[in-house]
């Protein structure tokens, strides 16, 4: 058998590491003032000893690292963390070498014990084991064996909850929003603990903050406020989450000093793992896009962060659209139609590709002169090439008709290359209108 004990400080990490340890073995248990585990099933899995060890200490930057020992059985892993917390040295022969004092069920009698001159292990495990029961019961006797890995450890092990919902009491009442995420660092902790536990991303997060004010200013208050979080893709980056939280914070105004924080998962989705790559463009440094969006848009409103997406039209001017950057960065890059849902394949776009597609596009159509049946911008323009008609928008009910229309490129004596078209004619119309629509460089 392999134990692991673990006594992490400040002891309000404790939930946070044995959330954690299930990540390596499901037999974690809460023993006095630490964590022990049991892992020689899952040494072969992480790379033996030095592996396991390695991971579960090192893989965590977020979490202080604890202090830690390891032995055979439980009992002796826990005396020997017991030992190192002391500054006592590690004994050259197990278990006998060990104190007394660092056995829990050896303490109410260890004043008796060492007037006896009975002082550690060996020298308890020498007395006649009838006068032992007669004398300090059962229960020494036990852990006794237990020690020596003649007696079967059973312990209550932890359990990962299904969902994440955990309270906060805060140490003093938060006045500020700032305070609340101050404080609720260790509920952070814990939610990334629970996500590697659980093998989840997060999605989505709510913070609760009760109030202590019931009325103000003759006024009643709400019981308690609220706060989402949304990330476009799953995460388990904490440092991510406090800057979002820290973002809409600094939006925030409580209503009343708060005294309880709450945090709970909205949304979550099975966790892929990171992907790694060799290649040095996979691995750029610096902050991921839908990160720095997503802080963007919280500091400075989804509204006023946006970008291009294409859309599935096959009229320039509606190719391409301008709409939230959370939106697009979250979800899959693919063109919208007409009524907003997204569609797949080549044809969503069908400028992709099109060296005769001009580079730039003006904001709006512009109506040109015509004489003798001719454009003209700047002077007479020459037709370069063939009509390329364009029908569509029929499906748009905003429109009275479809668009009919026929593509040319001009030439311009002064401008140079245009790319200009001519409304077929109608049954109420004498002569075709020509617009220009687009400039070459």
């Amino acid at each position: 058998m392999y134990w692991i004990a673990l006594q992490p400080s400040p002891d309000e990490l404790r939930q946070a590491w044995g959330w954690r340890a299930l990540q390596f073995t499901p037999r974690v248990a809460l023993v006095d003032e630490a964590l022990l585990l049991e892992a020689s099933a899952s040494e072969r899995l992480f790379g033996g000893r030095r592996g396991l060890l390695r991971g579960l200490l090192k893989g965590n930057p977020d979490l202080e690292l604890p202090a830690w020992a390891d032995g055979p059985t439980s009992l002796v892993a826990l005396a020997l963390l017991r030992m190192k917390r002391a500054g006592q040295p590690k004994p050259a022969l197990l278990p006998d070498g060990l104190p007394l004092e660092t056995l829990t069920a050896a303490g109410p009698h260890l004043s008796m014990l060492e007037r006896v001159g009975c002082t550690t292990f060996g020298q308890l495990r020498s007395l006649p084991r009838a006068g032992l029961n007669r004398r300090f019961g059962a229960g020494l006797l036990l852990a006794l064996d237990a020690v020596q890995g003649q007696r079967p450890e059973r312990y209550p092990w932890l359990e990962l909850p299904p969902d994440f919902d955990q309270k906060l009491e805060l140490q003093s009442l938060a006045t500020c929003a700032q305070e609340l995420l101050f404080t609720g660092q260790h509920l952070l902790t814990l939610l990334q603990a629970w996500l590697q536990g659980r093998n989840l991303g997060a999605l989505a997060l709510e913070f609760e903050w009760t109030l202590d004010l019931r009325r103000l200013d003759g006024k009643p208050l709400p019981a308690t406020e609220k706060m989402e979080l949304r990330t476009a893709q799953p995460t388990q980056d904490m440092h991510h989450l406090r800057r979002l939280a820290s973002e809409q914070l600094a939006r925030t105004s409580l209503a009343a000093p708060a005294s309880q924080l709450r945090l709970r998962t909205l949304q979550t989705v099975p966790w892929g793992g990171a992907t790694t790559s060799l290649l040095p463009e996979d691995n750029t440094p610096g902050e991921k896009l839908h990160q720095l969006v997503e802080r963007l848009s919280v500091r400075l409103g989804e509204g006023n962060v946006t970008m291009l997406e294409p859309r599935a039209d096959h009229r320039p001017e509606c190719m391409q659209a301008s709409v939230r950057a959370s939106e697009s960065v979250g979800g899959a890059a693919w063109p919208r139609s007409v009524d907003g849902r997204r569609v797949r394949g080549e044809a969503a776009h069908p400028a992709k590709g099109d060296p005769l597609f001009p580079p730039w596009l003006l904001r709006e159509p512009l109506r040109l002169q015509v004489k003798a049946d001719k454009p003209l911008y700047q002077g007479p323009l020459q037709l370069l090439t063939r009509a390329r008609r364009l029908e569509g928008a029929w499906w748009d009910p905003a429109l009275e008709q479809p668009v009919l229309r026929d593509y040319f490129i001009a030439r311009s004596e002064t401008v140079g290359l245009l790319w200009v078209y001519r409304e077929r004619l109608s049954a109420e119309q004498e002569r075709a209108r020509w617009f220009l629509h687009g400039i070459y460089a």
